[in-house]
């Protein structure tokens, strides 16, 4: 409908008070609002009505105005039951801007106007998308008591029989009406919307698994901290949420796709208000970092510890233990390319990473407390204190906490396609501690572990405390020419020979290694007789001059084979 058709309606009670000029624009809904800052919930071509209680003194006029007009709002229509008259100063703020204003007569409801407005624009759509759109514009205008993307969700499956989830970046479900999302369906949905996304594809991007489509709605944070549309995709490619929906949207009419694509924007304010409420755990974990990094005594830091302990754990009542995670997520750099901003990219991971790949809900993620330093992020993860459980047959307790390949196990090929041939992830994870004294030592420890996990082939890497023990934290410290050079002098002429005479060298040196040299075992594994592995161990000798008997050859031999 447009403007001036509410003109010719009296029972609306509107008086034009200026923009006649500007009566054809095109109503495309009506929202009521009294906040200051409505940009959140504007999607464009809306009637607004307010009642100015976001009004406190003259000046308040010209930026409550500037925001509509950049949102592209139709009209506003400003009710004179608060303050009489409407202000002179609203008055000239819309006539600056272009923007056609309308005063409400005090004896109409709001209600009477909407709900005239949204029987006229739903008579111009599609039957069946009326009375979703008129619910959906109510959601989005009802503030935080709106209920939430299931709500949302669930008038997609009544009213338009559409079955919908929203997954975040790894294939975690945030909501979903219904049945929830088998775990590996949701990989597969999250990492083909990364791949379209990275790769400058717009949405809604369609798939099809075991006989079903699914369309892929990018969900983009609309809030104030959200990155502008220009900038690097990879800032953003990683946190962004998704809406999936089992239909194929490449039939949908016009209305049904912008339908949708109000709908994504009702959840980005959802996300904008749990991205908001983090605000509290980031800066403590901001803090309780600052502290150890500058060698602050350890009493300032428990301290700064038990201000942190009741917000992550609520109701806990001892100290719990802490775990210390170091993420880094790194992008190849091309000639002339801006570089990424790597510590929020990794800090808004990290924070996914971290929740229980089983969670459902957009606020699983209350407990966890992650900071960035630079490049890195850096999380504090507290754990319940109490005794380590003890092991089912007399060995070693199992570690506390979080294990490094299991906190990568169910997001590793969702994140792969996101990186998308450029980019990599890699994560580091300390042993837990019980006490402040403890927390400097576990983040040089993480920042270790995230080192020999960047040692790695792959794009998805992660390494725990368990393994600075041994060989491997000494190789990601080995330069790279000399790497090359010490393996290229003791694997090469037994690749060579594989090569020509398909004789499987290297395998069997792996093996024999594996054996601890034992003749019997390795030749069992093999499935070879003795003899014949002897053979191929000769050959090994001789054609590279070591001698697989003394120690210090195996061990070079073990070392030339991790480094390759």
């Amino acid at each position: 409908m447009r403007l001036r058709a509410l003109l010719e309606n009296d029972a609306l009670g509107l008086r034009l008070l200026g923009g006649d000029d500007e009566l054809d624009r095109t109503v495309r809904g009506v929202m009521t609002t009294d906040l200051k800052d409505p940009s959140r919930y504007l999607s464009g071509g809306e009637l607004v009505l307010t009642g100015l209680a976001w009004r406190t003194d003259p000046a308040d006029a010209e930026p409550f105005v500037r925001i509509l007009a950049s949102a592209g709002v139709a009209a506003l229509a400003a009710g004179e039951a608060e303050l009489g008259d409407i202000p002179d100063d609203l008055v000239a703020a819309c006539l600056r801007h272009r923007l056609p204003l309308f005063a409400v007569n005090e004896s109409v409801a709001f209600a009477t106007i909407t709900e005239h407005v949204v029987r006229q624009v739903s008579g111009e759509r599609a039957g069946d998308l009326a009375a979703v759109v008129d619910r959906h514009r109510r959601l989005m205008t009802s503030g935080p008591a709106g209920g939430g993307p299931e709500v949302v969700l669930d008038l997609l499956g009544s009213d338009l029989d559409l079955r919908a989830w929203v997954l975040s970046p790894t294939g975690r479900q945030i909501a979903g009406a219904g049945e929830p999302l088998e775990a590996a369906l949701a990989a597969t949905l999250a990492g083909e919307h990364l791949a379209a996304t990275r790769t400058g594809r717009r949405g809604p991007h369609r798939l099809s698994v075991a006989g079903a489509t699914y369309s892929l709605f990018p969900i983009r944070n609309t809030g104030r901290g959200a990155a502008p549309a220009s900038r690097d995709v990879r800032e953003t490619v990683l946190s962004d949420w998704l809406l999936a929906v089992e239909a194929d949207a490449g039939d949908w009419p016009a209305a049904r796709l912008d339908l949708l694509q109000g709908v994504t924007q009702l959840i980005a304010v959802e996300r904008d208000r749990r991205d908001a409420a983090r605000t509290v755990r980031r800066r403590l974990a901001q803090e309780v970092l600052e502290l150890v990094q500058t060698g602050a005594a350890p009493a300032e830091i428990a301290a700064r510890l038990r201000v942190a302990a009741p917000v992550l754990l609520p109701g806990l009542g001892t100290a719990p233990h802490w775990q210390v995670v170091v993420a880094r997520v790194e992008w190849e750099q091309e000639a002339g390319q801006a570089p990424v901003d790597s510590g929020p990219v990794a800090q808004a991971l990290l924070e996914e990473i971290l929740v229980d790949p089983a969670a459902i809900g957009a606020e699983s993620a209350d407990r966890i407390a992650v900071a960035h330093s630079g490049d890195e992020a850096i999380a504090l993860v507290p754990l319940a204190a109490g005794p380590l459980p003890e092991s089912e047959d007399d060995g070693p307790a199992p570690a506390l906490g979080l294990h490094a390949d299991a906190l990568l196990a169910s997001v590793r090929a969702p994140l792969s396609s996101g990186l998308d041939g450029d980019g990599r992830v890699t994560l580091g994870v300390s042993a837990a501690v019980a006490s402040a004294e403890g927390l400097r030592g576990a983040l040089e420890e993480a920042r270790h572990a995230r080192r020999v996990a960047a040692a790695r082939p792959g794009r998805v890497c992660a390494a725990g405390h368990h393994e600075l023990a041994s060989h491997v934290l000494l190789l990601p410290f080995v330069p790279d020419d000399v790497r090359r050079a010490f393996t290229a002098r003791l694997l090469d002429p037994l690749r060579d020979y594989d090569r020509r005479h398909r004789a499987e060298l290297i395998p069997t040196l792996e093996a024999f290694l594996d054996c601890d040299g034992s003749w019997t075992r390795c030749a069992t594994r093999l499935h070879l007789h003795v003899n014949t592995l002897r053979y191929r161990v000769g050959r090994i000798e001789q054609l590279t001059g070591r001698d697989l008997s003394r120690l210090e050859d195996k061990l070079d031999f073990f070392l030339a084979l991790r480094m390759s």
